[in-house]
């Protein structure tokens, strides 16, 4: 049967690239250039690109791995370049984090100087030299000692790495913790699986944790198919102690899958006030768990609709995208005109939102966010505070010489057979090749009826980088959201928001008595018959954690309802018409 799925999978390929001019995939819908008035006019805000002028002086360079792997060095290279955003010192402030992986780089830790400007304190702080052995992927904030700051989890291919908040001064590296001596992580989130008011780790695998990526002992590490590859990294789930220290549960909870993930991200998903688990795996098919009270996950990936076709996984979001109270889940493949067309998927719930085993159908076609190139990270938010949450979305895989293409060999070899596809050394040189390179990300804009419009270039987001990780943070105070983007050996971006003023939004800092982060908290908003939801996360996206505020547009509402909070041990607060066009800062 294996060897029929991966004969059809050559076909396939081999078919797609005799015959493009027979295809005829989903256009996006797209706006033409126009000047900043008109974008005001047309959409509320436009997006300035404010890097410069904050002093964010950042380029990320990619990791340098054994030399037996340099025929296609650009593309097991390609991963990491991640951003984490959090207020590190309490100072009212959103700061960001944000990873690089070559041999001896620095990770840069930007702390927010209230002016519009960022200071570049990881060398001071201790968190600028980690990798001179690994290579970081990414990152992700949580106060999993529960002292009000946020402490700091470097993900790495190697070994991850947990450093102590102390004060919001510096950071202590915590010997000892439980994390896996090495492993190839590409994902790492923060959750209370267990609702015991601390904080645990999941880390998603990519590569055998017993690859040494830098001294191989032979090129047999890729993956075993490319629909059913079963022979990625191990997964963990970390419990926290209490103590500083973590346990593995992974075994236990029944998450022991061996797939090649590249994302997760946790929610509650069939409203029980237990955090459920989404993983997105590349060469394979998408992982749904449900949270039996904090004992066990279950597996309900094919049941729920979302583990049925195998794709190229690589970004796990939520967000509200009807405004009926219900989260929706968003996840990046390849979408590659003529060559391959998996394209992203919208999974939209069916049912009622409290069934036990919830159901999704894949709507990304038509709402018109399936066509996103060779998509990476994505992230719901209101960009332009009209009460509806848009999709930034980063995109492009290896951007080298424009006038050459590496996608005849790629697919070539990843529609061979097991023996061909897993050893390195049969992947064609890319000699310098581009891979999906050179992609413009996508702005799509939600019109609260089921439709999306791609306006990145009107709205001045034409960079051609290649985009790994996007975070959404008010990084200015202004009530509105901000966008940073982290991508391949090239500069991170600011952009900022510039919207228009006569449309409201409310925002929340959430303060649980435990669990101070506050994953897991959700808030919904009532405004104007509509509903809206959102829930504070331990990092989603792709290498990407957002801000931990939450952030709800309005529109031309004159007033909210009411608000209801549920905190992440299940007990509710209500407010009843609360001020807009404010930060409300809630203690539980």
């Amino acid at each position: 049967m294996k060897a029929l799925k991966q004969t059809v999978a050559t076909l396939f390929f081999l078919s797609l690239l005799a015959i493009p001019l027979l295809l005829k995939p989903y256009h996006t819908t797209e706006v033409s250039d126009i000047d900043r008035n008109k974008a005001i006019e047309r959409f509320g805000f436009f997006f300035e690109d404010a890097t410069n002028s904050a002093g964010v002086d950042f380029v990320h360079i990619a990791p340098e791995l054994d030399s037996k792997l340099n025929n296609i060095m650009p593309q097991i290279a390609s991963m990491g370049a991640g951003v984490a955003v959090a207020d590190f010192d309490n100072d009212g402030w959103n700061d960001f984090y944000l990873t690089n992986s070559g041999s001896d780089s620095k990770n840069a830790l930007y702390r927010n100087l209230g002016d519009g400007t960022f200071e570049d304190v990881a060398e001071k702080t201790g968190v600028a030299s980690l990798n001179e052995k690994g290579a970081s992927m990414g990152a992700v904030w949580g106060d999993f000692d529960n002292d009000g700051f946020e402490d700091l989890l470097v993900y790495k291919w190697g070994k991850s790495e947990l450093f102590r908040n102390n004060g919001g001064s510096d950071f202590k590296r915590v010997d000892n913790a439980g994390l896996p001596e090495k492993a190839n992580i590409n994902t790492a989130i923060w959750l209370d699986f267990d609702r015991d008011g601390k904080l645990d780790i999941f880390l998603g695998g990519y590569f055998r944790e017993d690859i040494d990526l830098w001294n191989l002992k032979d090129t047999k590490i890729m993956p075993d198919s490319f629909e059913y590859a079963t022979n990625g990294g191990r997964n963990y789930l970390l419990r926290n102690r209490g103590d500083g220290t973590f346990e593995d549960a992974t075994e236990e909870s029944g998450l022991t899958p061996r797939a090649w993930t590249l994302a997760a991200a946790s929610a509650d998903l069939n409203n029980d006030a237990y955090p459920d688990l989404f993983v997105s795996n590349d060469y394979g098919v998408s992982e749904l768990y449900i949270n039996d009270a904090g004992k066990r996950f279950i597996d309900i990936s094919e049941k729920s609709g979302v583990g049925f076709s195998p794709k190229s996984g690589m970004n796990a979001s939520f967000g509200d995208v009807l405004n009926d109270g219900n989260l929706s889940i968003y996840e990046s493949n390849i979408y590659e005109e003529g060559n391959l067309l998996q394209g992203n998927n919208l999974w939209m719930p069916g049912g009622k939102g409290d069934s036990k085993e919830p159901v999704f159908q894949n709507m990304a076609n038509g709402f018109g966010v399936e066509n996103g190139g060779w998509s990476w990270a994505a992230q719901f938010g209101d960009l332009n505070n009209d009460g509806h949450q848009d999709l930034f979305v980063v995109n492009g895989y290896v951007s080298a010489d424009k006038g050459s293409s590496y996608w005849y060999d790629f697919a070539t070899v990843t529609g061979g057979n097991e023996s061909i596809i897993s050893d390195a050394r049969n992947w064609a040189d890319m000699e310098g090749r581009s891979l999906s390179g050179y992609q413009n990300s996508r702005v799509w804009l939600n019109d609260g009826n089921g439709r999306f419009t791609d306006a990145a270039p009107a709205l001045g987001v034409n960079d051609k980088d290649d985009g790994r990780a996007v975070a959404m943070v008010d990084l200015f105070n202004r009530g509105v959201l901000d966008v940073i983007v982290a991508s391949q050996k090239a500069p991170t971006r600011i952009y900022k928001a510039n919207v228009t003023g006569d449309r409201s939004w409310i925002a929340f800092e959430l303060k649980p008595k435990e669990n101070r982060s506050p994953v897991g908290t959700r808030v919904l908003v009532r405004w104007k018959g509509a509903v809206q939801v959102q829930e504070v996360n331990g990092g989603s996206g792709y290498c990407s954690q957002n801000q931990r505020r939450l952030h709800f547009g309005l529109g031309s509402a004159k007033a909210v309802e009411s608000i209801e909070i549920r905190w992440p041990d299940g007990s509710r607060k209500e407010i009843r018409n609360p001020e807009m066009k404010k930060l409300h800062i809630i203690s539980q």
